[in-house]
């Protein structure tokens, strides 16, 4: 049985992480956008970390994939430290598993939430 994973930065299509879902048997599922809960920080400008708040969030743009249960640890196993799996609110109320921060890695990291997501922000030239 497969499970949505939604994901928020070097995951995404195209970009340098993407090949960690495709590996894992992961398809493409569509575009999204999270429910207005969520702040998203720049760590390093090497990968985002989005956190979910309870005030001064925003709607962050989103990938969700359907991803093979046995090829779901194997993906976290490689995401960078202080990135973890849970549930991820949708802007259509529904829930999905998808990729958090830890609070403690944003700290001392430059926000980026105004720019409503990681593509906006590396578009943007920002890293």
């Amino acid at each position: 049985m497969d499970t949505l994973l939604a994901v928020n930065g070097t995951l995404m299509r195209g970009l340098p992480l993407n090949g960690h879902l495709l590996d894992a048997g992961a398809s493409f599922v569509r575009e999204a956008r999270t429910a207005p809960v969520y702040r998203l920080w720049s760590i390093g400008d090497r990968h985002p970390a989005m956190v979910r708040v309870a005030t001064g969030g925003a709607a962050i743009a989103v990938e969700v994939w359907s991803v093979p249960a046995a090829g779901l640890a194997d993906i976290l196993a490689k995401e960078p430290p202080g990135l973890c799996i849970g549930k991820v609110r949708l802007d259509d109320g529904s829930e999905v598993l998808g990729v958090l921060g830890e609070p403690i890695l944003c700290e001392g990291q430059r926000e980026i939430t105004a720019h409503g997501g990681w593509r906006a922000w590396v578009a943007a030239g920002r890293c």
